[in-house]
């Protein structure tokens, strides 16, 4: 009898580590025994067309969902989406457009904006650019200047270089006509990742296949109870798999947007609105919050009743959590004040690179009085590519106030060429612009002097001189509109200016920033820097 009693014990340890998760007491051996869920026939995951329909290989049952599971997902999720979803322009445009390449084109801009970009911010500059080029040939014959005004403010202006120049391949090496899957999108379009090319794909063309975005990622994460850092080559899999593995077979576009929704809506990163959640019921992180209450509350009244006890032992857990890759790590421990938002995880931010560079608005008076400044255009690859800032110098290291004034007047020839005004720059104040790896302080100066003669900087495609509404609508980056209202507020724009003689305080008087020296009282005058180059 004992025999029999050690065999059909181990049975159970093996049917066990087979499911890959177990239950708290006595409801083990029930999930233990309950049957896999069916794999996917072949020939479904090719209609697809998704890269990998199949759950890895090593995943623990626990943090993927049984066919039940799914269904009730994918009923919960659209229906939810249907009446709750927000009213936008791409989702109306992509709704009513029939033409195949103009529907994929108006859901690809709309991807491409809202990559680290808000919705509020995105649907205007997405009204007036489909307004500007309606279909992919008008964007390809459009100039990568027009493009660039068109993004000026949006923030990561790569985006949209790499949209212009999507569109120029599909007009002039594709006949016209967007790629058909998510795998030629990726292939074969510049900047088109596994995420935008599967949006695309299911949105327009309504192919099966999943989407991880930010908000996708955070879904699935509290659903499954996933903790690893989902940066992590296991992690990232594990979230495509099973976004393949749940797309709607007959809406997946719909359900790709209604996942992205519900992330951006209702399971958001800090106060998530889980009595709001319609999969409420299969969210693995949500129950650990419940269970956190529930025995916190047994604590508190030191005794509980027996179906406090039972609710709490029918809390699942993975069965590998010591070596699950998928698993809150053994030294990370649950944050009750987190809540749900203990998922997901990702590794600490590696600190963005300090730079401080040099800049001037330099004023001149225009024809009929205006004032105009002068605008240099950046080079045409790396940071801020193509795009016009005011004369500007990234200092590679830290410079004495002297020092720095030398970097700028030499700036100020390099990209003129010509004398400067006959007064010495002024410092104004510091603008501090936040860039996604890099923390920029640019150190302002106000030049106000005669201009250069435009004869003598013809040559010279890369520099022009602006009014004050050409400047805003030009293509500049954030920081310099920053450092333009900077100026203004200091007074000392020519159309904005107070007369000299009711100025309460010279700006030169400005002290510079803590821990650099003053200015040098017997500094050269700025003339002494400056000659006249012969023309190229």
């Amino acid at each position: 009898m004992a025999a029999f009693n050690c065999l059909v014990m181990m049975g159970v340890v093996v049917i066990q580590q087979l499911e890959g998760c177990s239950r708290m007491g006595r409801s083990a051996i029930k999930r233990a025994t309950t049957k896999m869920p069916k794999k996917e026939p072949a020939a479904s995951r090719k209609r697809t067309g998704a890269q990998n329909t199949d759950p890895a290989p090593l995943t623990p049952a626990y943090h993927t969902f049984t066919a039940e599971e799914t269904d009730t997902l994918r009923k919960g999720v659209l229906t939810w989406y249907d009446r709750c979803k927000r009213d936008l322009p791409w989702r109306r445009l992509a709704n009513a457009e029939p033409d195949l390449d103009r529907r994929a084109y108006s859901v690809w801009v709309s991807e491409v904006m809202l990559q680290q970009t808000q919705v509020s911010t995105v649907v205007d500059y997405y009204t007036k650019w489909m307004k500007t080029w309606p279909t992919l040939q008008d964007l390809a014959m459009a100039s990568l200047e027009e493009v660039n005004e068109k993004w000026s403010g949006l923030g990561y202006y790569s985006r949209g270089r790499r949209l212009h120049q999507g569109a120029q391949k599909v007009v002039q090496d594709l006949g016209g006509h967007m790629p058909r899957t998510a795998e030629d999108l990726q292939k074969q379009l510049p900047g088109v990742g596994r995420y935008t090319a599967g949006a695309v794909a299911s949105i327009s063309y309504g192919q099966v296949t999943g989407v991880v975005d930010g908000n996708v990622i955070r879904v699935l994460c509290r659903l499954r109870s996933i903790g690893a850092d989902f940066t992590t080559p296991a992690v990232t899999d594990a979230l495509w798999n099973l976004a393949n593995s749940l797309v709607d077979p007959n809406r997946p576009g719909d359900f790709n947007q209604a996942m992205m929704e519900l992330g951006a809506t209702v399971c958001t990163p800090k106060k998530a609105l889980c009595g709001e959640c319609p999969v409420q019921g299969l969210c693995r992180a949500y129950m650990k919050v419940e269970l956190d209450s529930a025995s916190s509350l047994q604590k508190f009244r030191k005794k509980g009743s027996n179906t406090q006890k039972g609710s709490i032992s029918d809390i699942e857990e993975c069965a590998a959590a010591a070596s699950c890759p998928l698993c809150l790590p053994p030294g990370d421990q649950w944050d009750r004040s987190l809540g749900v938002a203990n998922y997901p995880r990702k590794s600490a931010k590696k600190p963005s690179r300090e730079e401080q560079t040099v800049t001037c608005v330099w004023e001149r008076c225009g024809e009929r009085g205006t004032p105009q400044y002068l605008l240099v255009q950046r080079p045409q690859k790396g940071l801020l590519a193509g795009m016009w800032e005011f004369p500007s110098m990234l200092l590679e290291k830290a410079l004495t106030v002297k020092e720095r004034e030398d970097v700028l007047r030499s700036r100020l020839q390099e990209v003129t060429g010509c004398e400067a005004p006959e007064q010495d720059p002024h410092y104004v104040g510091e603008v501090v612009h936040i860039f996604s790896h890099i923390n920029q302080t640019y150190l302002v100066y106000f030049l106000r002097g005669v201009s250069v003669k435009a004869e003598e900087v013809e040559w010279r495609s890369a520099l022009r001189w602006v009014t004050r509404e050409e400047f805003l609508e030009s293509a500049v980056p954030t920081a310099m509109k920053k450092i333009l209202k900077l100026c203004e507020g200091q007074r000392l724009l020519g159309d904005v200016a107070e007369p000299s003689r009711k100025r309460k305080k010279d700006v030169g008087a400005i002290e510079p920033p803590a821990g650099r020296a003053k200015v040098d009282s017997k500094q050269r005058s700025i003339q002494s820097f400056f000659t006249a180059t012969a023309k190229k």
